[in-house]
């Protein structure tokens, strides 16, 4: 049985866990380290259900039912996670199927030691809907690296920078792995895509009274996806950021403007959602190297 990280959520709690007392609370045994764990799955007897906890530490886990649900689905089931702090962890794994288990490895790491690595990956702050789907050569990879984290682990006594390196190892591929998921999902992702363009251009229509630009968070919102998780969609499949489009599109849109009306630079800026004037005039030079007025007057 598991703790599964698809029930991730923003609740609030007062229980937030260092290393030692999450083990202590799932009821694993074996700790040797307060920043640092290595679990084996099916060596240890789970606590199945927990209400909203906070962990403060990284949790990279490779998880799979055996005998369980997972063996019937395909391949678009997760198994890979990364928990980071402050995230709330809920499971509930009462109804398991009878004479299933768990498998696979879980990697725990203070908060001091992986942030270095982890900081560069957007991927960590993904939501957990958003999990990584492993091709079997990918879980293969993956499994081995977790066995050489968890063999070093098992040593007496074990040295705690290795166990680190197979961490940082373990985050390196996880990005190159979504980057192939962006491209193996295609007509899905194609799909958000171009929602998000003709998002953009809906916003920007006469009936939506605009009082500010449109930010990252409000596509993604509108994709029902974390902002990096889009963000990193998008410029896989166009090759710029999302922020880039939005710029270029309130270019365009100020430029059609300022040539074909006769609204003032002013009322062109609130029109386009900018709170001030000056604003506005800053954003034109900076993308089209003049002002409203000068380009006006081309």
């Amino acid at each position: 049985m598991s703790f599964t990280d698809n029930s991730l959520l923003t609740v609030s709690t007062s229980n937030t866990y260092t290393i030692p007392q999450f083990l202590d609370y799932l009821g694993v045994r074996g700790a040797k380290d307060d920043a640092l764990h290595v679990i084996r799955y099916d060596e240890q007897s789970l606590r199945v259900q927990s209400p909203p906890v906070s962990i403060y530490f990284y949790s990279l886990s490779l998880k799979e039912y055996v005998n369980g649900p997972s063996q019937m689905m395909d391949l678009t089931e997760p198994y890979i996670y990364l928990d980071t702090p402050h995230k709330t962890l809920e499971w509930d794994n009462c109804d398991a199927s009878p004479g299933s288990f768990l498998s696979g490895y879980g990697l725990l790491v203070s908060a001091e030691l992986l942030e270095p690595y982890v900081k560069q990956y957007s991927f960590a702050t993904y939501s957990s809907h958003e999990a990584l789907y492993l091709l079997p050569e990918e879980k293969t990879l993956l499994q081995d690296l977790f066995e050489k984290a968890y063999a070093e682990y098992q040593k007496e006594p074990f040295t705690k920078p290795i166990v680190v390196s197979y961490a940082a190892l373990l985050l390196s591929y996880i990005q190159l792995f979504y980057e192939r998921q962006f491209q193996s999902r295609a007509t899905l992702y194609h799909r958000v895509v171009a929602d998000f363009y003709a998002h953009l251009e809906q916003y920007f229509t006469p009936e939506n009274d605009l009082n500010a630009l449109p930010t990252v968070a409000y596509f993604a919102e509108k994709a029902a996806l974390s902002t990096n998780y889009f963000g990193d969609l998008i410029k896989s499949f166009t090759g710029q950021p999302p922020q880039t489009h939005i710029q270029q599109h309130v270019v365009q849109l100020a430029k059609t403007r300022l040539r074909h009306s006769d609204a003032t630079v002013s009322e062109i800026a609130y029109a386009l959602g900018f709170e001030y004037p000056t604003y506005f005039t800053r954003f034109f030079k900076k993308e089209t190297g003049i002002t409203p007025t000068v380009f006006r007057q081309q």
